[in-house]
């Protein structure tokens, strides 16, 4: 007898970093995108559009992990041609193809905002994807330093549009060129070839300020360090005198953008490029007072560089100030949710020669987190279906005519489709989110009436209810009206469901 085969399952399971983002998340991140988009285009920003992937010699090499074999990105070889392509792995790279394949029907600077999903092969950890959504906005062809002052006033604008109040949130500024002016200072030439590594792993080490504490920065700048994983990141290898001036620049932070300029100054005032970097913070704080933007808003801090290679000059991240517990219950600082800088280098590798630009983006998924935290997200109930409900199955027709009267009356309505009862339809509105069900039985369909119930005041008590006997007799949060008046009740409804809530939200807030 021959032996049965046994028939292959594969597991349901994700991708390591990958994740699934169901409806209700959808619908408040497609409110904050709105949001965003507003504001963008409020500053005159306008819309593009660019593919997922790329040729991968376009996306260049200046990529956030080049320590592993296939530098930080996800690649694949074309059939065709045998090119290689990547997915994006931010949305400026791009940018930078599109503008240097336009040039010159472009209008200088070219303005433009962009959202969407960018790819990072990259380590994963908690609330670290390989999948994740930016949002930005970029000028290119503005070599004046207000071009990077009026996106730190656009980061803050946007932060406060999507409900973060003032003292939540700040925009933080440096400039890497007053980095390189230490560095410099420290007997290090920036600019050579041979010491590009050493730049790029001591950018790396003072980014990671925040999270691992000055001594493992100080490991970092030195030999290397082992994280608690036993994985050794090999260091700088900077002496000690080398380590100490790196070490006093990221120590002259201040409440107050002026006192931060005094404290660079002597940092930089053997180099050259340091004092031209200094020279822009202080133009741009200028601007930012003219336009009402204080350090409450906006405020200089020499540990910002950001990790990307292909930063210029002026840099800025966007950092929550509030305080939440993470995954091991412990009360944290959020940290950042976006950021970005001066890219004057990024078109000029394909055009040769320099084309100023300068950026800033907002990640959606941390912003998104953010206001989950801060109990500010919309509630996505307020968009979910009235669902009409099957009570007799041979009237389907009815209550497909009733779910078209809703429809045409631009109100987002569903007609149960399963063969469940009362109570398993109930079940289901509720999961569903449903703000209101309609109901039809034998008795209002005689009378010419249908109920209408709340779901958002009766849905614990409806748990309970077992037949239409027991529906009729307990009259849960409902409301029966004529027929006739289907459209005009329901709308009376949820128009005073969006008023308590709106209400609740501003109790919180």
């Amino acid at each position: 007898m021959a032996k049965k085969q046994k028939t292959f399952r594969p597991k349901p399971r994700l991708p390591k970093g990958m994740r699934d983002i169901r409806a209700d998340e959808i619908g408040a991140i497609n409110n904050m995108l709105e949001k965003l988009k507003e504001t963008y285009e409020l500053y005159g920003f306008e819309a593009l559009e660019t593919p997922a992937f790329e040729y991968s010699d376009c996306l260049g090499k200046f990529l956030p992990d080049q320590d592993r074999p296939n530098a930080g990105v996800f690649s694949f070889e074309e059939d065709e041609d045998g090119d290689w392509v990547s997915l994006r792995y931010d949305l400026t790279a791009p940018l930078a193809r599109f503008v240097a394949a336009n040039y010159d029907q472009l209008p200088k600077p070219f303005r433009r905002y962009q959202t969407g999903s960018v790819w990072r092969n990259e380590k994963p950890g908690p609330g670290r994807f390989r999948q994740f959504t930016q949002f930005d906005a970029d000028s290119v062809g503005a070599d004046s330093v207000a071009a990077d002052a009026e996106l730190a006033m656009l980061g803050a604008d946007s932060l406060e549009n999507l409900g973060l109040k003032r003292g939540d949130y700040q925009i933080v500024m440096n400039n890497r060129k007053i980095l390189d002016g230490v560095l410099e200072s420290a007997g290090i030439n920036p600019s050579a070839e041979e010491n590009e590594l050493q730049r790029l792993t001591v950018l790396r080490a003072i980014d990671k300020l925040e999270r691992l504490g000055t001594e493992a920065v100080r490991q970092l700048l030195g030999e290397g360090r082992k994280d608690d994983s036993g994985d050794f990141t090999k260091g700088a290898e900077l002496t000690p005198g080398q380590i100490d001036q790196i070490i006093s620049y990221l120590a002259t932070g201040s409440a107050e953008r002026g006192d931060v300029l005094g404290g660079l100054e002597e940092l930089v005032a053997n180099s050259e490029i340091g004092r031209e970097g200094l020279k822009e913070l202080r133009d741009i704080d200028e601007l930012l007072t003219a336009g009402g933007f204080q350090a409450d808003r906006v405020r200089f801090d020499p540990t910002i560089v950001r990790g990307l290679d292909y930063y210029t000059g002026p840099v800025m991240e966007a950092e929550l100030t509030f305080e939440h517990k993470n995954e091991d219950d412990q009360l944290v600082r959020f940290g950042s949710l976006g950021g970005g800088g001066r890219y004057d280098g990024l078109v000029a590798r394909f055009r040769g020669a320099k084309v100023p630009a300068t950026g800033f983006s907002i990640g959606v998924s941390r912003a998104y987190a953010a206001l989950e935290a801060l109990g500010k997200l919309e509630q996505a109930k307020l968009n979910a279906p009235v669902v009409v409900l099957v009570m007799d199955q041979d009237q389907k027709g009815r209550y497909q005519a009733m779910v078209q009267q809703l429809r045409g009356a631009g109100i987002k309505s569903e007609l149960y489709l399963g063969t469940s009862g009362m109570r398993a339809q109930l079940k289901y509105a509720d999961k569903r989110a449903a703000s209101l069900v309609v109901i039809e039985g034998e008795d209002e369909r005689t009378k010419g009436e249908i109920t209408i119930k709340d779901m958002d005041e009766g849905s614990e008590l409806s748990k309970e209810i077992e037949d239409n006997k027991e529906w009729r007799e307990a009259k849960v949060a409902q409301k029966t009206v004529p027929h006739a008046d289907l459209v005009a009740a329901v709308k009376e409804m949820l128009a005073t469901n969006s008023g308590v809530a709106s209400q609740k939200e501003a109790d919180k807030s």
